[in-house]
């Protein structure tokens, strides 16, 4: 592995461990990091055996700083957001709705590099990618909802964040959504990227 991807890494541990001090809710913040505990090692083994591109690493360092931030207030509650809702004089802090839209935004690139290597075309690892966003993004939804109802029914708003909005997991899923296609706008640097994946792939 790269000395680059490592210091990614190390640079998200410390990130982690800084929201991990006396957080909003304690029990929400471990329920809001279980994920995390099981994603991080994988994706640390996923790397060895793709060899993610360091923009994709970087990519995933944003998004899972900004989980790590969410977890520590809430994200229904996360304060430094409130500026913004009060600037555009929003009814709800929307720092959720912000995450997801970039779940679908900042991961889309380094699934589309687990992918690659196993598609016939470069439309196809596209297609796959997206697909694969909205189901995760939908299955987090309801893995979120279980949690919140079987662990911590007390937690359930400050877990779920849905603020009022019986939408609220709709909307989640279609902003997640939306963030994937917006990487599918830029499809001559991703077949680029699929035509490295290839290459890579044929000489191992």
């Amino acid at each position: 592995m790269q000395k680059s991807h490592k210091l990614v890494y190390s640079l998200y541990i410390v990130v982690w461990v800084i929201m991990a001090i006396n957080p909003k809710y304690p029990q929400d913040w471990l329920l809001e990091n279980v994920l995390i505990f099981i994603f991080f090692p994988f994706l640390f083994f996923m790397d060895k055996k793709h060899h993610y591109t360091l923009l994709s690493i970087i990519f995933l360092l944003i998004f899972a700083s900004l989980h790590s931030l969410g977890s520590h207030y809430t994200y229904a509650e996360m304060e430094h957001f409130n500026m913004i809702t009060q600037f555009f004089g929003f009814e709800r802090n929307h720092f959720d709705r912000l995450v997801h839209f970039l779940f679908g935004l900042l991961t889309f690139r380094v699934l589309f590099e687990m992918i690659s290597p196993s598609t016939t075309t470069v439309k196809a690892a596209l297609l796959c990618t997206f697909t694969m966003i909205v189901s995760i993004s939908t299955v987090y939804e309801l893995l979120e909802w279980l949690a919140a109802v079987i662990l911590h029914p007390d937690l359930g708003m400050a877990f779920l964040g849905t603020q009022g909005d019986v939408w609220d997991a709709h909307k989640d899923t279609a902003l997640a959504m939306i963030g994937a296609l917006t990487n599918i706008a830029f499809y001559q640097n991703y077949k680029h990227l699929w035509l490295s994946k290839k290459a890579s792939k044929s000489l191992d």
